[in-house]
């Protein structure tokens, strides 16, 4: 198996009258930013979703919800322990800070937690009690913060609970929330080649991480996010050393003939990728290969693997 390759990845998706992702310290608000109007959505949501579909999926993952002996929730000390060698399990239950792991025991650790496709993917930082064995790895693939390709609107919805407030009484509970009535959101990510080679991540861990992307997308079946749709993947892979175009992101636009708040479906707009493909032409002695998945529903201003290929990028369709 190959180490990763240098890429960049585009991903949209779209939700309709949900909450891609709440703010927790502002009433679980959707995030917005304020200046512009534009739905944000944090790297850390989208990462959560990747490691979801890997979890359905039977593969180890090292960030997830885990039960202690004692029945609560792991911290991630607690969590660490789980990947220590045998025979260094009893050093971390002794809580000693001169308790130290032998050479070959923190070779095993590190060798464990790589054995996590969510810590070959984005890293991790790892604590412990004991002297030499907390693990810190950058993560080979970042994203940056989400943004809708438009200005949301934000509506509160009020309505009533299915139960009594309280014992002995009659009125049921009122509950209120904020929704979203359309967003369509755009995520932009780095492969970073040299952080693949310390993590062990390949090739065929970011296969993996794209598929569970698009498809985790589509399974994050929950009350606010029912409904969501992957709609655009593009990854860039380049041969050149140490070379990428950069800001991929900025090379997409959503046009549409009515306000951005007044979007609701894919349908009400066009996404222009002739911007995006000269980038990619014009730099093509560099790129090694274009993968291509986009949704039957989007309406774009050219078809861009058709493009691509006539001017001699080599493209590759994700099943």
């Amino acid at each position: 198996m190959s180490t990763a390759k240098r890429s960049e990845i585009l991903f949209l998706y779209d939700i309709t009258w949900g909450n891609p992702n709440g703010d927790p310290n502002d009433a679980n608000k959707p995030r917005i930013d304020e200046e512009t109007g534009f739905n944000i959505v944090t790297d850390v949501r989208l990462k959560r979703t990747i490691r979801d579909e890997l979890i359905a999926r039977g593969h180890e993952v090292l960030v997830r919800d885990t039960i202690t002996e004692g029945g609560f929730l792991a911290d991630a000390k607690h969590r660490g322990i789980d990947f220590l060698p045998e025979s260094a399990r009893a050093k971390a239950s002794k809580k000693n800070e001169k308790e130290k792991l032998t050479g070959e025991e923190l070779e095993e650790f590190k060798k464990n937690v790589k054995s996590c496709a969510d810590i070959r993917m984005f890293g991790c930082v790892l604590p412990s009690d004991l002297k030499n064995a907390s693990l810190q790895f950058t993560g080979p693939v970042q994203f940056k913060m989400g943004t809708s390709l438009h200005p949301v609107k934000l509506e509160f919805i009020k309505g009533t609970g299915a139960f009594a407030g309280a014992d002995e009484k009659n009125q049921k509970t009122f509950r209120q929330e904020y929704l979203l009535p359309y967003s369509l959101i755009n995520f932009y990510g780095l492969v970073n080649d040299r952080a693949a080679e310390i993590t062990g991540l390949t090739e065929e861990d970011v296969s993996l991480m794209l598929n569970a992307m698009w498809d985790g997308t589509k399974n994050l079946i929950t009350r606010t996010k029912a409904g969501q749709v992957p709609r655009v993947l593009i990854q860039v892979s380049y041969k050149t050393k140490d070379f990428y175009i950069g800001s991929l992101d900025k090379k997409i636009e959503f046009s549409h003939n009515m306000s951005g708040e007044a979007v609701r479906a894919i349908s009400d707009g066009k996404l222009q990728l002739e911007k995006l493909k000269d980038c990619l032409v014009s730099n093509k002695e560099h790129i090694d290969k274009v993968v291509i998945r986009i949704d039957s529903e989007v309406s774009a201003d050219i078809n861009i693997k058709e493009e691509l290929e006539k001017a001699g990028v080599t493209v590759e369709v994700m099943a």
